[in-house]
């Protein structure tokens, strides 16, 4: 599922500045580094070694936003003489920089994920090494490891590998540019490939149940002394892009299921029937034709996420139907549950190395098992720490909490109003019937709300604000009231 993010325009942003930086001093998130950390910094990048592997003939190219300067992967997609694709992808090699034990790596394992807000980003690695010469970026030749995948004429992968390799990227490309290039005929052939490659593995997923739900980025604004939240949908690039990185997800998984060692993210489906019935009910109060005879997959597939109800039962389904977690083994102990039920394969985490933690470990493993050696000591230490030490990450809730102050900003200053809305989510199984969620039709925001008396999932309530305030300093900046 691709990640929404949260804009603001500048004047917002300028508007929202003490709500976003308590955020941070909460989450104790910094972009300042320690003096240990960047001295080490700036001795990685002296002593870096390039892999003797050349591969800078290639024409990679990067799709990133216009502002990234951290840019983890880099691709090139031709057509095969004898049938099919192939596609080359080069993500960041951050194990060159960063090793096992040093204060970089110590530092690492302390922010685990790079975090974002609107106005700046928190990033994992010193941007001395992330924005410069472990990124991406066109023109300089960096160490990777470089993906080659072979794909037939429908799109089904026949073969994957990866090893190190030098690469230079030949272009910068942002998502906007490439959707109006490939709309308009003008892309070069491998950039205009990546939509016919993107759609056959769309409909390759399709085909296995997978799930694909790209929800909109939200945009705050700041006109005539009042906030204005709105949203955008995501471009079919994006989809598109998301695909290889799918597909390299998918072939590291099966690689690492071969060699007995690895880090999946695996996903259970939801088997609770009563969690499984209020699914389908918040489904019917929205208004979602959900035919018995439709999977889950094939529903969430037909939905447009444009529309402010089926935005509403994407977010809430999603967050009930299925949990997400990660599996280690080792020593050819391949766990008895293997699969990511939304992507509806084997899958893990290792396409953004510069932004995550747990990619570093997984691309080392497919590298090792690539080459027919074992995985290194430095790997196998951390393995089993793995899954805690991404429990610690910080994105998510960093996300939902700039999501409230969003929100709390929106209807500042309204409080006593009476707004339209509709019960997404009841806290009935917290035995507490009278409070839950409701999701507004103007502006398009949601909220806890309480009652009087029992909740009913899915009704159209008359809902008064009783508190918006990005400086709360509760979970609840913003509440309601049924009237």
């Amino acid at each position: 599922m691709r990640r929404p993010q949260m804009h603001m325009s500048r004047e917002a942003q300028d508007a929202l500045q003490k709500p976003l930086q308590l955020l941070r001093a909460e989450l104790k998130a910094t972009t300042e580094f320690p003096a240990h950390v960047l001295e080490a910094a700036k001795k990685a990048v002296d002593d870096v070694r390039l892999p003797d592997k050349d591969a800078t003939h290639l024409p990679l190219f990067t799709i990133d936003p216009p502002t990234s300067k951290d840019l983890d992967q880099a691709m090139h997609l031709e057509r095969r003489s004898g049938g099919g694709y192939r596609v080359h992808y080069a993500i960041a090699d951050v194990a060159a920089f960063v090793k096992a034990g040093s204060a970089l790596d110590a530092e690492a394992h302390d922010r685990i994920e790079t975090l974002y807000f609107p106005d700046l980003k928190v990033p994992l690695h010193p941007p001395s090494i992330s924005e410069g010469p472990a990124s991406l970026l066109p023109g300089q030749v960096v160490p990777a490891l470089l993906w080659q995948h072979d794909l037939d004429a429908d799109g089904n992968v026949t073969h994957s590998t990866v090893s190190r390799a030098k690469v230079r990227s030949q272009a910068k490309l942002s998502y906007a540019k490439v959707q109006q290039d490939i709309d308009a005929g003008t892309a070069g052939e491998s950039v205009a490939l990546l939509r016919e490659i993107g759609k056959l593995r769309e409909a390759v997923e399709a085909a296995r149940g997978g799930v694909s739900v790209n929800l909109p980025d939200q945009e705050v604004t700041l006109e005539d002394g009042s906030f204005r939240l709105s949203y955008a949908a995501a471009l079919p690039v994006e989809g598109w892009n998301e695909q290889i990185s799918l597909m390299t997800g998918m072939a590291a998984a099966r690689i690492m299921l071969g060699s007995g060692t690895g880090i999946l993210r695996t996903q259970q489906k939801q088997k609770d029937p009563e969690v499984v019935q209020r699914v389908h009910d918040i489904a019917k109060h929205l208004g979602i034709d959900w035919k018995p005879d439709v999977t889950y997959a094939a529903l969430v597939n037909s939905l447009n996420p444009a529309d402010r109800k089926h935005m509403a039962f994407l977010s809430e389904a999603t967050a009930m139907l299925l949990k997400a977690e990660y599996t280690v083994f080792r020593d050819n102990q391949t766990p008895k549950y293997t699969l990511h039920a939304a992507i509806a394969a084997p899958y893990t985490y290792c396409t953004a190395p510069l932004r995550r933690l747990v990619d570093r470990y997984t691309g080392e493993l497919c590298v090792a098992a690539c080459a027919d050696k074992p995985p290194p000591r430095w790997v196998l230490d951390a393995l089993y720490c793995m899954p805690c030490d991404m429990a610690r990450g910080k994105g998510k809730v960093a996300d939902r909490r700039v999501v409230d102050i969003a929100e709390a900003a929106v209807l500042e200053h309204r409080e006593g109003e009476i707004f339209s809305g509709l019960v997404i989510n009841t806290d009935a199984e917290d035995n507490d019937p009278k409070e839950g969620t409701v999701h507004l039709a103007d502006p398009a925001v949601m909220g806890k709300i309480t009652s009087g008396s029992k909740l009913d999932l899915g009704a159209n309530v008359q809902a008064k604000l009783i508190r918006a305030d990005p400086l709360f300093s509760g979970r609840e900046k913003v509440l309601f009231n049924v009237v």
